[in-house]
């Protein structure tokens, strides 16, 4: 990606580390997005609303929560499933 806002190894100021994997249970594990899953998000957003400039932060925080709700959903949905079994 040629264009791309959010280099790989630079993550806007303000945003969070990711969380590192020791310390979690296995349910928690591949919750948070990595920064490579954020910046793809971010990107398409940026592009698919016309790519302004100086909406950065913005584009992260949203694809950021955007990929934490996906991720929120799918697990209480799985939980529900396990329960079921």
């Amino acid at each position: 990606m040629k264009n791309n806002i959010f280099p790989r190894n630079q993550i806007p100021a303000g945003t969070t580390q990711p969380i590192p994997v020791s310390g979690l249970s296995p349910n928690e594990i591949n919750f948070t997005p990595s920064p490579d899953e954020v910046a793809r998000r971010a990107y398409f957003t940026y592009v698919n609303q016309g790519s302004p400039q100086g909406h950065e932060v913005q584009h992260w925080l949203q694809a950021e929560a955007e990929l934490l709700l996906e991720r929120k959903l799918t697990r209480t949905h799985r939980s529900h499933d396990w329960d079921m079994k």
